[in-house]
């Protein structure tokens, strides 16, 4: 199945670097990303939403579900005691194994795969150095995955130049920030972050070469309440955090017509980037899952509309001419 995808994949790159219909209209974006990404079935499931509708999504990837049993005790966050992780480590060597098969299965295919830094931890106090060390962990992590698992002799080749170059993005755990986060993601070569809430959909800031995309707040429900664009703050609007699957089908409809909406009024309307955020975790039942391939099924095969990854939308949006200069 994911060989069928690597092709359409590079057939629907091509089609991208055009930011404006011929009337001169810019393209409506979509950006689909994740957090954590380490369920296995969910990477498959993903994957092949994907494939069945010409995306591409970003993946931003927790590197404690890389790490084998020895690594994991040694793992040391900042400020943190050495083997904490707020998201537990991966399950098994060969939960690994085919954890870095979806990695690069996904990176050929046109996705991006982008850090959440390791231990889920929350920054807001961090300094530069802090972030520093916490993105060479990860970096290191994605690295020498396969040696650590004893697939040294079954690497892909390239692995080691996309996990050191191609890493180009990064979301903070609870979209927690400080003010050394910029200047550490410049230091390791980031051209991009995640990590920001905007009123509604926004175009990213530029900041000290960085583009910094926020998370929108859209309309929701009955009331039209605004809520963050992301599965798990939609979780906690829907049932307060807890599991109720007897309503879940309630949950979906509502998510569908809210992710509908946000994306009609900016298609209709001034065509900014429509961004949504979700977990590799199905919460209420796989209500927001079930959503989110409702709605990639019907908008990215609309007329003008790219449903990318944040690495296209960049020169897209740059295009555009209208990124404001922080």
């Amino acid at each position: 199945m994911f060989r069928l995808v690597t092709c359409f994949s590079v057939a629907f790159s091509l089609v991208l670097p055009a930011a404006a219909h011929a009337d001169g209209k810019p393209r409506q974006l979509v950006m689909i990303s994740f957090d954590g990404a380490h369920d296995n079935a969910l990477w498959t499931r993903s994957r092949e939403i994907a494939s069945r509708n010409g995306a591409h999504f970003t993946y931003f990837l927790s590197c404690t579900f890389l790490m084998n049993k020895a690594q994991a005790k040694a793992y040391q966050g900042p400020k943190q005691r050495p083997g904490k992780s707020n998201v537990g480590f991966a399950k098994s060597e060969d939960d690994v194994r085919t954890r870095i098969a979806n990695i690069w299965g996904a990176h050929l295919e046109g996705h991006d795969i982008s850090s959440h830094a390791c231990g889920h931890f929350d920054g807001k106090g961090w300094s530069a150095a802090d972030w520093s060390q916490e993105f060479m962990d990860a970096r290191i992590a994605l690295r020498d995955a396969w040696k650590n698992v004893g697939l040294a002799d079954k690497e892909p080749q390239g692995w080691e130049d996309f996990a050191t170059n191609d890493v180009r993005g990064f979301r903070a755990p609870y979209l927690s920030t400080s003010d050394g986060l910029v200047p550490a993601e410049k230091e390791a070569g980031f051209q991009y972050d995640a990590s920001l809430v905007t009123k509604g959909p926004a175009l990213p800031q530029v900041v000290d070469g960085i583009y910094r995309f926020g998370l929108p707040l859209i309309p929701e429900g009955p009331e039209h309440r605004p809520v963050i664009g992301m599965d798990y703050n939609l979780y906690v609007r829907h049932s307060k955090g807890a599991e109720d699957k007897a309503n879940a089908k309630t949950y979906e409809d509502r998510t569908f017509d809210a992710f509908e909406a946000a994306f009609n009024k900016q298609y209709e309307g001034e065509r900014i980037p429509l961004q949504l955020g979700f977990h590799f975790v199905e919460m209420n039942d796989g209500a927001y899952w079930r959503a989110l391939d409702r709605f990639v099924s019907d908008v990215c095969h609309k007329q003008d509309v790219a449903c990318v990854s944040y690495s296209e939308a960049i020169p897209l949006i740059a295009a555009r001419g209208k990124s404001q200069q922080g």
